[in-house]
């Protein structure tokens, strides 16, 4: 699946009545990094539990490369590459930096390879290489409890990429970060996409400009608007039902 291009075609999302998602369509490229911004209530979470596996639509379809995604388990999404980070970090408050990655390292998981299981020098080079990318590398044998709040968000980032997703899903990863801290975010994600695809939800809109790259809008569940931070920003719909508020 490496390189896969994620594609939304005709999505509708109905709950008692309620449209979350109207026929919505979006194509995410290899590569590409995109952020998605919208009023509450837009689509946008019921958008990524859509991508996850978590909700099924009402109609339309998801296709991840080949993969019909619609037809597939949450944990059969996860293990295609799809990898998704919540707005609020979950870490291992009683590991350290170096034991969340290796935790998380892509490897068998049954009882057997568990206990058998050594830190092999191939997969040590990967956590390293991992806690330089994420700027961690200083902090490896520090608690993941004693880290900053954005330190934790980069911490469960190094943990997505250690299970070598192809497509991150990430949900406000700067809600709560300092300025010092928000730009490092942004660096980290531009690092990240490239090799692999990066979907940024972010109510933030210098963050979003700092990343300068393709924006949609999001409104009742449609694409509002899509182009550059610049391009959306002056768009006369945009502004009346998201900048204007």
């Amino acid at each position: 699946m490496k390189g896969a291009r994620l594609y939304l075609d005709g999505v509708s999302v109905v709950f008692d009545g309620f449209r979350a998602l109207n026929n919505l369509s979006l194509i995410v490229e290899p590569g590409e990094l995109r952020a998605i911004i919208g009023p509450n209530g837009a689509g946008k979470t019921t958008m990524m539990d859509i991508i996850t596996g978590k909700t099924r639509p009402t109609a339309g379809t998801v296709t991840f490369g080949e993969r019909d995604l619609t037809k597939l388990d949450e944990a059969t999404i996860a293990n295609l590459g799809i990898g998704r980070k919540f707005q609020k970090p979950t870490v291992f408050d009683a590991l350290t930096v170096f034991e969340n990655l290796e935790l998380a390292l892509k490897a068998p998981r049954d009882p057997w390879s568990c206990l058998r299981w050594v830190l092999g020098q191939e997969a040590r080079k990967k956590i390293e290489a991992t806690l330089e990318e994420i700027g961690l590398a200083e902090r490896a044998q520090d608690r993941a409890a004693i880290l900053s709040h954005g330190q934790r968000q980069w911490l469960e980032i190094g943990m997505l990429l250690m299970q070598e997703p192809q497509l991150l899903l990430v949900d406000e990863p700067v809600a709560g970060m300092t300025d010092q801290e928000t730009e490092h975010t942004a660096g980290l994600l531009r690092r990240i996409a490239g090799t692999r695809s990066v979907v940024v939800v972010e109510h933030d809109l210098e963050f979003v400009r700092a990343l300068g790259e393709k924006v949609t809008v999001l409104c009742e569940g449609a694409v509002l608007s899509e182009g550059s931070i610049d391009h959306v920003q002056n768009d006369p719909r945009v502004i009346e039902v998201y900048l204007g508020r």
